[in-house]
């Protein structure tokens, strides 16, 4: 018989850790997840979202937990049905973009209204401080649990032609995502059309839009370069996603494996909040043809420095357009959660008339 060896200081540490992970591990249910992840070729999903599924989720959880993910997109899915097909347990996880879904309710717009978050750590305090309501409406509206909310890089404006400033907007006809752009497009005398993403370049190509608004990177990815000349910075919006879990498979879980999950998600969410404000320089610099571009295409567009007055005006515009027509349609009661939640992030409050 082998003599036992006691372990003692960092030894025995490292043994009682051991243990600890492996019992917490054998607390772990085993499970096969359908998830649904954003658009499958920007950055967002390929940076982040695949990998996560697809690697370190089921070595995180030592092959206990895995997931089959693919993009919407590869699903032939636009995008606003998503949180309904996850209430009806098509999927057990899914992410979509919040604006995708304002038609169901104004108060899927708020934490992403145009203009109101000009820095990607205004775009984050508003996100964390609007999930509680999301996530206690969404149980009731879709039957789904908020998991986490991130960002694309910001949002900025691609046009086939120049433009110096906001103004020059004017006149023109704008590809916006969701309703919010449309209106500050409008308030700047030009024309927001509501298109899918995938329908972007043709629309650009033949004079059917003028302009277009999506993230820096992602316009990259999908190669508006090519049918666009200039590129005018200013973050209008941030294309805020939602990830969520429908309520029957979540409830199914022991609290072990929803909290490993919940943990896991969290640290997504860092990262890719993180990498969203990164990549909104990465995008500018792959878009115009500069250094560093490790994660695109570089092009030759020209770059449009944003001036003092269009920061202003935005502001102006969020103020006095953007939150009185939303709250409008949104009515009292989610005005009073914007006011107590988002309105302290932003100082910023809005009255219903």
């Amino acid at each position: 018989m082998k003599p036992q060896t006691k372990l003692t200081g960092i030894g025995a540490a490292l043994a009682v850790a051991s243990l600890a992970a492996t019992a917490g591990q054998a607390e772990i249910q085993s499970v096969q997840m359908n998830v649904l992840g954003s658009v499958s070729f920007l950055s967002s999903y390929e940076n982040y979202e695949q990998a996560f599924w697809d690697k370190h989720l089921p070595e995180a959880s030592g092959g206990r937990i895995t997931a089959n993910a693919r993009g919407f997109d590869q699903m032939g899915l636009k995008g606003g049905e998503i949180l309904r097909l996850t209430g009806q347990g098509v999927v057990d996880v899914s992410t979509t973009v919040l604006g995708y879904t304002a038609s169901d309710d104004a108060r899927n717009e708020a934490a992403d209204l145009a203009g109101l978050a000009p820095t990607v750590h205004t775009a984050h305090a508003i996100a964390e401080a609007y999930e509680p309501v999301l996530d206690s409406y969404f149980a009731d509206k879709y039957g789904v649990k908020v998991l986490a909310t991130w960002p694309y890089p910001a949002q900025v404006l691609y046009c086939n032609s120049e433009i110096k400033d906001l103004s020059d907007l004017s006149g023109k006809k704008v590809r916006t995502g969701n309703r919010t752009l449309s209106e500050f497009v409008s308030a700047l005398g030009g024309t927001g059309v509501t298109m899918a993403f995938a329908d972007v370049i043709p629309a650009l190509q033949t004079g059917v839009v003028d302009c277009a608004i999506t993230g820096t990177l992602s316009g990259n990815s999908a190669k508006w370069f090519e049918v666009s000349t200039h590129l005018y910075a200013l973050p209008v919006g941030w294309s805020t996603m939602v990830t969520t879990a429908n309520l029957g498979f979540w409830n199914r879980l022991n609290p072990e494996t929803q909290s490993f999950l919940q943990e896991e998600l969290n640290t997504l969410e860092a990262d890719i909040w993180k990498g969203a404000g990164e990549e909104t320089q990465v995008g500018i610099n792959c878009n115009v043809g500069i250094e560093p571009c490790e994660v695109g295409t570089k092009a030759d567009m020209t770059l449009v420095s944003v001036t003092e007055e269009d920061y202003k005006l935005l502001e102006e515009i969020t103020r006095d357009v953007i939150l009185p027509k939303w709250a409008e349609r949104c009515g009292k009661e989610c005005v009073d959660e914007f006011n107590r939640t988002i309105g302290p992030v932003v100082g910023m409050t809005v009255e219903v008339n």
